[in-house]
């Protein structure tokens, strides 16, 4: 933690506001004390740190409220206007919110008027400005709770009824809506970017910018939401629209810290993958990651080289399960062996992972334990696991009600499948939140880095229905986990958080509010054993001159005996035809940046469908002329075996039946299933 001098205290706002003597020495008395146990809190006896931990928590819950009664005596402060941003940074009561809870009405689209509509644009038929300047498709939908469920109906006047489940728990979703923070700014000074009539992102900087390379790919699966190698022509932007494409990005207000998200088809097999790394690392970008299946990043340990060393920091790793039989559907027979080799060349290089799974339900949603408890047993080389139930879009947009209906996957069942599957106290109704609470702590860190900063931080400000998330507390060592929301009070830090935005009291006193507030909410007694006060500070504590480190380097101490590392768990609920809600489409934060501006993800993929437009019009050949002057790429599909250079890696594999499940079920030859102890969950 920061030390603050008594002398720092006073006039630390704009509006002179100041603490009294008593509080004054009350707060540098708490934070010099914390600082020194701080300090020593490795070397401590495992009893002394608890004990310890406690009267700090609770001397910092004490200092809290006693500011906070000194606090509400004076008017509160003004935000900064950054240069970043289109206007003051937003209080929480001035964020506008959309309309949520059950019942309630949205605008939607119909599943039939839209494909329909599409085709009719892509052969010429009917004009495409119908897609900005009219209302294509778009009808009206209820969004109910009925017989345990939360349901989205709507009529379509030519094509009838049609009916989906958005839950299966309903008091799991009004929670997770309840917890909303509310929006970030309206997009401002676009020059067009955002222009695509009811389809146009209005509200936040978004998250992650997603770029496709190219719509070919090395294999030829399902679910896939492009579908790659079918469309009966190349899309391949040349490597100056690439540049243009993320030249826009940073060209209008909020200029926004963001995650480059290169994709495809498969992007490895743009000849421009490496040099749009480089040149997305040139322009500032934090973080710039590949949507990858990994086959190249597997059979290339100099192309994995030869990528970290132009920017890539890590991979959206597709990995659909732990064993090649939960694979399978994918059309390669040893495609965890691929996964596997390509999480180990991408670790030797100091890259990161993080799993992609896309959850069928009846297919493979029985295995996502398997694969929580795979990133657990492989902590320093997994960071985050996502997992996006099916998306009917694509190659699944032709699907059949009874199909659609045995196959949907709400977030909800995901979380208990989760629970059920772990044995675990993983509890839905508390150690899940939406995506968008992390907004609450990215307005702190603007304050902290100063109204003269090149880029607001990165803000997952997404509708609460878009995501879900939870962290894990995991030892690298024994492979123990608990829930770190088990034992700190997540909702209580957030609303904290917006306390101490809202009183705008400038850095120094909005840094002390922020420290007593991680301290007050942290609870030693439900901790794992071993766990170390000072990590659960690193972890919350923005640094303010670096916008690029990630959840495990903050909570890396400089012991050797830093045991301590924390995996992400998301839930991605892509939207679809039939589930489609044009309010979360205006606040999306994975947008895709195309020829045509920057456009929400689910209005890309799904939606309207600008991806099949846009694509055909900047297209670089037709499919046969492509082949016909450069050749076709090879592809593995029907079963089709990767070949690999060597299956030999140091991954640890999940337990199944008390033994460790092989690297490959199917894969012949050597294999290095290096056996660590279980993942053993901590109760």
């Amino acid at each position: 933690m920061h030390r603050v001098p008594v002398a720092a205290l006073p006039d630390a706002s704009p509006q002179g506001w100041r603490t009294t003597p008593s509080i004054q020495r009350g707060l540098e008395a708490e934070y010099m004390y914390t600082d020194s146990f701080l300090r020593d809190d490795q070397d401590r006896s495992p009893l002394w740190r608890w004990a310890g931990s406690g009267l700090v928590t609770g001397a910092s819950d004490f200092a809290w409220r006693a500011f906070q009664l000194v606090n509400g005596n004076f008017p509160a402060g003004k935000l900064p206007h950054p240069r970043w941003a289109p206007a003051r940074l937003p209080k929480s009561g001035e964020r506008s919110t959309p309309p949520l809870g059950f019942p309630r009405v949205t605008d939607s689209l119909c599943p039939r008027c839209v494909p329909e509509a599409r085709a009719k644009i892509l052969v010429g038929t009917l004009d495409p400005a119908q897609l900005t300047d009219g209302s294509l498709g778009q009808i009206k939908a209820e969004i109910v709770e009925e017989n345990g469920r939360i349901l989205m109906r709507k009529v379509c006047a030519i094509h009838g009824p049609f009916e989906d489940v958005l839950s299966t728990d309903p008091d799991f979703t009004r929670r997770i809506e309840g917890l909303f923070f509310g929006r970030d700014f309206e997009i401002a000074d676009d020059q067009g970017i955002h222009s695509h009539g009811t389809s146009s992102i209005r509200y936040g900087r978004g998250t992650v910018l997603t770029v496709d390379l190219t719509n070919r790919c090395n294999m030829m699966c399902g679910p896939c939401f492009m579908d790659a190698n079918q469309v009966g022509y190349v899309h391949e932007p040349d490597f100056e629209t690439v540049r243009g494409i993320l030249d826009r990005a940073i060209s209008f207000k909020p200029r926004r810290q963001m995650i480059v998200l290169l994709s495809g088809g498969e992007p490895t097999l743009s000849p421009y993958f490496l040099d749009a790394v480089a040149y997305a690392k040139k322009l500032g970008f934090y973080r710039i990651l590949a949507a990858t299946n990994g086959i190249r990043f597997a059979q290339s340990a100099e192309f994995t080289r030869q990528a970290r060393a132009a920017g890539l920091h890590g991979t959206y790793l597709q990995f659909d399960g732990t064993t090649n039989e939960k694979n399978r559907h994918r059309g390669v027979a040893n495609l965890l062996d691929v996964k596997l080799q390509a999480i180990e060349n991408m670790a030797q290089v100091g890259m990161k992972t993080t799993l992609v799974t896309t959850i069928v339900n009846g297919v493979n949603n029985d295995g996502v334990g398997s694969i929580v408890e795979f990133a657990v047993r492989n902590i320093d080389k997994v960071q985050t696991v996502v997992f996006q139930p099916i998306s009917f879009s694509g190659r699944d947009e032709e699907i059949d009600d009874a199909t659609r209906f045995a196959q949907r996957y709400p977030l909800s069942r995901l979380v208990e499948d989760l629970k059920t599957q772990l044995r675990n106290d993983w509890e839905p109704l508390r150690d899940w939140f939406p995506l968008s609470t992390y907004s609450a702590f990215t307005s702190v860190m603007d304050i902290l880095q100063g109204p003269e900063a090149r880029w607001g931080w990165s803000a997952c400000n997404c509708h609460p229905d878009c995501g879900v998330f939870s962290l894990l507390v995991v030892n690298r060592r024994t492979h123990e986990w608990i829930p770190l929301f088990r034992f700190f009070d997540y909702e209580r830090f957030v609303k904290d958080v917006a306390r101490v935005t809202d009183s705008a009291r400038g850095k120094t006193l909005t840094t002390v509010q922020l420290g007593l507030a991680i301290l007050r909410n942290y609870k030693p007694a439900l901790a794992p054993k071993g766990f170390p006060l000072s990590q659960i500070v690193n972890l919350f504590k923005p640094s303010s001159a670096r916008s690029d480190s990630d959840r495990n380097d903050r909570m890396t101490t400089r012991s050797d005996r830093d045991e301590w590392r924390v995996l992400c768990v998301e839930g991605m609920l892509f939207q679809d035809l039939w589930t489609y809600d044009f309010r979360r489409t205006e606040m999306c934060v994975i947008p895709y940046g195309t020829e045509e501006g920057e456009i929400s993800f689910c209005a890309y993929n799904t939606g309207v469908g600008f991806r099949q437009i846009i694509e055909s019009r900047h297209k670089a050949a037709s499919l046969a002329d492509w082949h016909g002057t450069r050749g076709r790429h090879e592809i593995y599909t029907r079963g089709r075996e990767v070949e690999l250079g060597t299956v030999s890696h140091s991954l640890s594999m999940p337990q199944v039946g008390g033994q460790a499940a092989p690297a490959g079920d199917t894969q012949s030859g050597p294999k290095n299933t290096k056996s660590a102890p279980g993942g053993r969950a901590i109760r």
